[in-house]
């Protein structure tokens, strides 16, 4: 039995076990892949307080060791089920059963897909959701990102260190990354010409023999389509949460973000929700840690009150 069960190993979770063990709580910590979660494909983050430039798996790993250090107990795997009612809570994953007086909910969100048969035909084989983890296979090759937000631009940043060229594809005449990310894919566009942005775009199809060799755009306001030559695709249009054990027990919205009043709790008495699976406005790393913070206070609370 655990004071605290954390699902998620992500910003939000990490900082949850943070605030609960400095408070001489028992905290177990559930993650299915890797600490640190979407972070960890981030290459450099420039705007977390403190660090002018860090990568995703330094800060990471940096979190970890802080919360290690203070006795976190970490099961790697995934969970098939979760009993949250009553005063005892039940986490069921691959590894066993267990118990808790309180769980945050911090699984963050995953991967949005094309959603074209030809993507799942090519995954694994051109077609990527993460530039740090697969761009060195495309050193001096051709690449398209597709997507208009920070993540997006930030792979096409990272991986014009890489590939000869990258198409970066947007559905929208505007994208919307921050100004500054903007300014550094315009300057290389003009000044090198490595990446290219094509806007008002959707990729109908991937084509190829065994790998991707070539995808085929629609061009939305001009009704057109035409044929780019490229080696890979990564895809980066946005994430969903990884809500789907919930459904019917936690209140989530129409998207299945989580949705918590600001001090994190859910519908759920001694649930609470931390990070990029709760609903919210500003899904940022900075973020996720103060949710994880708040969540984990007012878990200290409830607990100290029983």
């Amino acid at each position: 039995m655990y004071d605290i069960i954390i699902v998620g190993g992500g910003p939000a979770g990490l900082t949850a076990s943070i605030y609960a063990l400095r408070a001489r709580k028992t905290v177990l910590l559930v993650e299915k892949m890797v600490i640190g979660g979407q972070v960890t494909q981030t290459d450099n983050i420039e705007n977390y307080p403190g660090f002018e430039s860090i990568s995703g798996p330094e800060l990471s790993m940096k979190m970890y060791e802080q919360a290690e250090k203070l006795g976190l107990k970490t099961v790697y795997s995934d969970v098939k089920s979760m009993q949250l009612e009553g005063d005892i809570k039940k986490v069921e994953t691959f590894d066993g059963e267990f118990e808790a007086k309180a769980v945050i909910l911090a699984m963050g969100a995953v991967a949005r897909n094309l959603d074209i048969d030809s993507e799942r035909e090519f995954r694994g084989k051109g077609v990527s959701y993460c530039a740090t983890c697969d761009g060195n296979f495309y050193k001096n090759k051709v690449v398209a990102v597709v997507g208009g937000g920070n993540s997006s631009v930030g792979e096409a940043l990272y991986l014009s260190n890489i590939a000869s060229k990258v198409y970066l594809i947007h559905r929208r005449e505007e994208f919307r990354a921050e100004k500054v990310i903007m300014q550094k894919v315009n300057e290389i566009a003009q000044t090198t010409g490595k990446i290219e942005i094509i806007t008002n775009s959707v990729v109908k199809d991937i084509e190829g023999n065994g790998k991707v060799e070539s995808i085929i755009l629609t061009n939305l306001a001009e009704k057109t389509e035409n044929e780019i030559a490229v080696d890979g695709v990564f895809v980066a249009i946005g994430r969903k949460p990884d809500t789907g054990l919930l459904e019917g027990v936690i209140e989530l919205d129409a998207s299945g973000y989580i949705i918590t009043d600001e001090e994190m709790k859910t519908n759920v008495k001694g649930v609470f929700a931390a990070g990029d699976v709760r609903k919210k406005g500003l899904k940022q790393i900075v973020t996720a840690c103060s949710d994880g913070a708040i969540a984990a206070t007012e878990a200290i609370e409830m607990l100290n009150k029983r």
